[in-house]
């Protein structure tokens, strides 16, 4: 349909590359606006500026599509054949800073079957949340890189690879210098079932220390290494001096409260009680923030490599920082009794706990102290009992601690009353020996100073988005969609086997689940259950266009709080600098014109950084289960499909499969609704958040696989659907480190990602 005659916006643009069918070059564009002779000379121009700006990118043939996205019309490498199904990747992709896609080819009948290394000329079709390529041409083939193992077999070489879909080993043609047992990058060659390795890179052993972190940085293409130059560059900027233009707040006692093993320190709090009149039995508070835009300023070499790892990642042995070390972990940082540069968030909070006013400077501060988590809680608490406590100053306790406590109280109480989701889920801890050995996995106590640096960090974040927006500034919302229905219908079939009624006319909102999960009290099944709420929740992402934050109950919400390790918050930062005119390090004109593609870029490069980490949780949990190879342990189903149920051992985690296959030979049927397998002649069943004995069959550190089988004689369980164990022992605390579906955070606690 012809629009009306006239130069289109930026936007009717893109929705029309979006929802063409063809490849959508100028002419295409020029027809379908209706556009004159004089128009389509703008148009080129304007097309230009989109270009440069980052909007839209050039295909093949001139045609255009979105940034971030894929050609109508594109070239494609078969990256690997898993079952009947075949994937594929861009063979160019230069959307820097997003993930590769992932296409599932659609073959044609009567065509040869395509290999890795494969080459196709392809119509690519967007699906859901996934792509799908319709090939149009083979091509001369290419080849593909793969990270794997190399071991000996019968004299003969092959590579392993470090995926846990992996399942075979390919000959090695060309070994170079490495070595059996050795980690390396290979290029697979050859047609199926024929395809071989070339080694093009040993990287060493895949068992010593920190190698499980460099398998996940290796596979996810995660940058890990400052080149020289912006090193320089950020020596150069640790020397700006901080100038006379600050707020002078070195005189409040600010504290900075982190885990025990913090690796940067990017927020501080203080709080007191309100002597205005208008306030009364309010509170003053303070959230200094580390002021990052300050040092990294738009275009810079540090902003540029910021903005392509978009976060830090966290492993068990190592970060991977967004900033340089003299940046992120020392000029940056708010240590204890030295100056730093600070973006302050002032807060006036009433004695109900909402937020009442606020307004934001940028600040010289000089904290207190750094003082862990466990510290100010016991602290705290011995000050409650009338004791003092080695850990803090008595000075500091009654002069910031208290207060501090005090007012969260109060924005506790308004959280209480706004209801956000509450899912108390387990979180894990891995501990590592000098040598980067596992010494233990041991559960994070939830204490009332995480919650309480949660608290105030919120209420920062909210601040931020509310004065962005009255100052009718770009803000990049932190955003969390309510569930879809179709997850909603999936989660009302699961309750519905627990006799649990779940409205889907109603409105949604947290506390809908809140209740549910109310209902339960101690239920057996309480905390696979609220796995299964989880999962029916949308994921949080960026962008420019505010639609609330559906698990926090809050309309708006910015993250602001934690520029030295997301560069979602650096922006904000800049944003704000602009709004409220405090100096140098603005948000540029042509950033706020890219944030959705920025937004875009960051929430792909949080997914990655998550993959990354949840993977390398899993080899370290493999690595520490190796040793019980073959013993028979407590387990818990924490997932089951058609083929078989997924386990995890209780008290360290760490998924692995039991094959329907090797259930006997009765016949077991898969109930998706309730999510059991069930069997044909004995009715016996497996259902989720069941606990049973299994027997570990494998456990492998480089892939993070684990195996395991029903011991001899089949070990009976209890849970949904059978009997409850009485055995006399008590089973390990219903505490895992990860489930599927959803990533271990190991890193601070009281700062996970909203």
């Amino acid at each position: 349909m012809r629009t009306r005659p006239g130069l289109p916006s930026r936007q009717q643009i893109l929705d029309f590359i979006a929802q063409s069918e063809q490849p959508a070059g100028k002419r295409e564009i020029a027809k379908a606006f209706g556009l004159s002779a004089q128009d389509k000379i703008a148009l080129k121009a304007l097309l230009k500026d989109m270009s440069d700006e980052g909007l839209i990118d050039s295909a093949p043939g001139r045609a255009f599509h979105k940034m971030g996205g894929l050609p109508k019309v594109t070239v494609l490498r078969i990256a690997g054949v898993e079952g009947d199904t075949v994937w594929a990747v861009p063979e160019r992709w230069e959307a820097e800073g997003l993930p590769v896609p992932r296409l599932r080819v659609r073959e044609r009948a009567k065509q040869p079957a395509l290999g890795p290394g494969d080459r196709i000329l392809a119509r690519t079709e967007e699906a859901g949340k996934g792509w799908i390529a319709h090939p149009m041409k083979r091509l001369a083939r290419g080849e593909e890189q793969v990270l794997g193992v190399l071991h000996e077999e019968g004299g003969r070489l092959f590579l392993q690879g470090v995926e846990k879909k992996d399942r075979r080993s390919f000959p090695v043609l060309d070994r170079g210098d490495a070595e059996p047992g050795d980690l390396v990058l290979a290029e697979k060659t050859g047609r199926p079932p024929r395809i071989g390795v070339k080694v093009s890179e040993r990287l060493g052993d895949p068992f010593a220390p920190r190698s499980f972190s460099m398998i996940a940085i290796h596979r996810h293409g995660i940058p890990n290494v400052f080149s020289p130059e912006l090193l320089a560059e950020a020596e150069r900027v640790a020397q700006l001096p901080l100038g006379d233009e600050r707020e002078d707040l070195r005189h409040i006692p600010i504290v900075a409260i982190d885990p025990v093993d913090a690796r940067d320190h990017d927020d501080a709090v203080w709080a007191a009680p309100d002597d205005d009149p208008a306030n009364e039995g309010g509170f003053r508070a303070i959230v200094a923030i580390a002021d990052v835009s300050f040092y990294v300023r738009p275009g810079s070499l540090l902003d540029k490599e910021a903005r392509k790892r978009g976060n830090s990642v966290y492993f068990p042995d190592r970060v991977v920082p967004m900033l340089p070390e003299i940046l992120s972990a020392d000029v940056c940082s708010l240590k204890e009794g030295v100056d730093r540069a600070a973006l302050v968030c002032h807060l006036r909070i009433g004695k109900d706990g909402e937020l009442r006013d606020w307004r934001f400077t940028r600040a010289v501060v000089r904290i207190a102290a750094n003082i862990a988590y466990e510290d100010a809680q016991a602290a705290v608490d011995a000050a409650a009992r009338d004791e003092t406590c080695d850990a803090v100053p008595a000075d500091l306790v009654s002069s910031t601690l208290l207060p501090l406590w005090a007012c969260w109280r109060a924005l506790n109480a308004a959280r209480d009353k706004r209801s956000p989701l509450d899912l108390d889920l387990p979180e894990r801890r891995i501990v590592l020996d000098e040598k980067g050995r596992i010494l233990s996995v041991a559960p994070r106590e939830r204490l009332d100073a995480h919650k309480l640096i949660e608290d105030f960090m919120i209420a920062a974040n909210v601040a931020a988005a509310k004065a962005l927006e009255k100052k009718k500034a770009p803000v990049m919302y932190r955003i969390h969609e309510p569930p879809s229905r179709e997850k909603l219908v999936a989660l009302k079939d699961y309750l519905k086997t627990f006799d649990i009624a779940f409205a889907l006319g109603q409105v949604m909102q947290p506390r809908t689940f809140n209740h549910i999960l109310g209902l339960l009290g101690e239920h057996e099944a309480r905390e696979e259950i609220m796995q299964q709420v989880l999962r029916s929740q949308t994921q949080a992402y960026y962008g420019p266009q505010n639609a609330g934050h559906f698990g926090l109950a809050l309309g708006s919400y910015a993250h602001f709080t934690s520029p030295i390790r997301r560069y979602a918050d650096l922006i904000v930062h800049r944003s704000l600098v602009s709004a409220y005119k405090l100096g140098p390090g603005e948000l540029s004109g042509e950033d706020a014109g890219a944030m959705e593609r920025v937004g875009q870029m960051i929430s792909g490069l949080e997914r990655r950084a998550m993959e990354a980490e949840r993977e390398t949780v899993d080899r370290y949990v493999a690595a520490y289960l190796s040793a019980h190879v073959g013993e028979v342990m407590e387990a818990r189903i924490t997932g089951v499909a058609s083929f078989g149920f997924f386990a995890t051992v209780d008290g360290v985690g760490g998924d692995g499969l039991v094959p329907a296959r090797d259930l006997g030979r009765e016949y077991f049927r898969f109930d998706e609704a309730s999510q059991r397998l069930v069997g044909d002649e004995t009715g016996e069943s497996y259902a989720m958040g069941q606990r049973l004995e299994l027997r570990l069959a494998e456990a492998n550190p480089v892939t993070g696989a684990l195996r395991f089988e029903l011991p001899d004689g089949k070990g009976s369980g209890s849970g949904p659907g059978k009997a409850p164990r009485d055995d006399g022992r008590r089973p390990a605390p219903p505490r895992v480190l990860k489930r599927r579906g959803r990533p271990a955070n190991i890193r601070h606690q009281g700062k996970k990602r909203r």
